[in-house]
């Protein structure tokens, strides 16, 4: 084998995405809210950017502009803050100088930072909102221990309560056997199985009932009472038929216990009453305020418009007193640690600008395309595709999939995501498209209006939709009939 070194020259293309591109790509993508959060923290890390709208250069500031240096001319430098990395240093410094010559003196020193009442007045704000919040509520582990306390107990049982409890998830339950936890427990400290026992016995009296048990069997047996209707049969059911019960097997049950079906029914409504997870209800789950990014509204002709929301986004504009910072500083390294935050706080404002107008321009097109569905109702929204946009808005479609990704949108239906206006759909025998959720809104409507002593199959359902006009497959209908959470016929069915 020969080995030869030689040197070849290669064109290729590459694309790469420069920093702003990768940071105008984030900013998009970003939800009201999120957005606030990220100018928040651009607040605190660049010491150049500061709330406010940028002012307009005045009438008399105008006059004072030398023959070279034309208004329009300082506008078009204004908006090229970003500088270019093939360009000198020198000739980025000197736009910058230019910016900031035309801004009042006495409005430089201060530019910069807040005045001691307008951080008193934050302060206040920041207060009033911790006193108006909810005081915690209690664990569930908190409130179990403060029950167990009033049980009269020896100290060794009252200990290793107390570390059952602790042990419980969120369900309420113990994920382990008893004399699993005993010998972890007793590592530390000694446990007998029959205090251990006991300890758990107390448990499984507090409230909420149910807690303390070992799978969802013991849980619903630990909360039958024994005053309840049809305690038996509720009891058999837990024990040995509730497979049965979930697929509504009913004749099956019948048959094996002998019970009649009517008393089946009754437990079965009864078993409806006792709670598998009594711990959830103390592990709350904040409801998600959602805020809409853009709001739509008929105008006077009837046309919807869409507005964008920005009342929780501040205008930004970059700091006066830096400016002349960077005019008057003599050193190099200063000089250039500003013009860097400079650069960085003009991408910033720009990324933002776009995103709006980028936003604001695909939800248009997107009402635009589903007027009818305002104006009659979800029977008339009609299928779109994320391309069908890009079209009309003239960018790519990866643009729009950013832009409408985890955005909500106001309308004067309802409060939506914006993504909840794309779904594909299908032809109708008469060969006009139809969108799915046409579909999924026709099979309930079947589903509700059917004899449920004998439910319609998917087979049915398929025939049923035939006759509206939507030609299915069977494969189709039970995926969105499970989509929908539509139990099957059978489960569906009442004895």
């Amino acid at each position: 084998m020969q080995l030869n070194l030689s040197q070849h020259m290669k064109m290729s293309q590459q694309m790469k995405l420069a920093p702003r591109m990768i940071q105008s790509m984030e900013i998009l993508q970003l939800p009201v809210m999120a957005l606030n959060d990220r100018i928040e923290q651009e607040l605190q890390d660049n010491v150049v950017l500061e709330k406010g709208a940028d002012e307009e250069t005045d009438g008399e500031t105008t006059e004072t502009a030398t023959a070279e240096e034309a208004p329009a001319e300082k506008a078009v430098e204004e908006r090229e803050l970003v500088v270019d990395n093939e360009h000198s240093n020198e000739a980025d410094f000197e736009r910058l100088l230019e910016m900031s010559a035309d801004w009042p003196e006495d409005n430089l020193a201060a530019g910069s930072r807040p005045s001691s009442n307008r951080i008193e007045e934050e302060g206040d704000r920041k207060l009033d909102a911790m006193s108006n919040m909810e005081a915690r509520p209690p664990s569930l582990h908190d409130y179990l221990i403060e029950q167990f306390h009033f049980f009269e107990m020896p100290l060794s049982v009252r200990e290793f309560g107390e570390y059952l409890i602790q042990n419980l998830d969120n369900n309420g339950r113990l994920q382990a056997s008893l004399p699993e936890i005993v010998q972890v427990y007793s590592l530390e400290k000694k446990i007998s199985l029959e205090e251990a026992q006991q300890a758990l016995a107390l448990i499984q009296r507090l409230d909420p009932a149910g807690v303390g048990a070992r799978d969802y069997k013991e849980c619903l047996l630990i909360q039958v009472r024994p005053d309840m209707p049809h305690r038996d049969v509720v009891v058999t059911l837990i024990s040995s038929h509730m497979e049965d019960v979930k697929q509504n097997r009913l004749p099956v049950i019948e048959r094996k216990t002998g019970y009649s079906l009517e008393d089946i029914k009754a437990a079965i409504d009864e078993l409806r009453t006792l709670n598998p997870w009594p711990g959830q209800g103390f592990e709350p789950r904040q409801a998600e305020r959602v805020t809409p990014d853009l709001i739509v509204e008929p105008d006077e002709h009837g046309k919807y418009t869409v507005t964008l929301v920005d009342e929780y986004t501040p205008p930004l504009r970059i700091s006066r007193y830096y400016l002349e910072q960077l005019r008057g500083n003599p050193d190099p390294k200063t000089r250039e640690f500003i013009k860097r935050k400079i650069d960085s706080a003009r991408w910033l404002i720009e990324s933002i600008e776009q995103r709006n107008n980028t936003l604001r321009r695909v939800a248009q097109a997107i009402i635009d395309h589903q007027a009818e569905y305002l104006e009659k109702g979800p029977q008339f929204i009609v299928p779109l595709k994320m391309q069908q946009i890009a079209d009309v808005v003239g960018v790519h479609v990866t643009t729009v999939s950013r832009a409408v990704d985890d955005k909500w949108i106001q309308t004067p239906r309802e409060l939506c995501p914006l993504k909840s206006f794309f779904g594909g759909g299908t032809k109708t025998a008469d060969g006009e498209d139809v969108a799915w959720d046409i579909i999924r809104l026709a099979m309930k409507e079947i589903v509700d209006a059917e004899d449920k002593s004998d439910p319609l199959s998917d087979e049915a359902l398929v025939e049923e939709l035939a006759k509206r006009g939507y030609n299915l497959a069977r494969r189709t209908v039970t995926k969105y009939r499970k989509a929908e959470n539509i139990p099957s016929s059978r489960e569906r069915r009442h004895y």
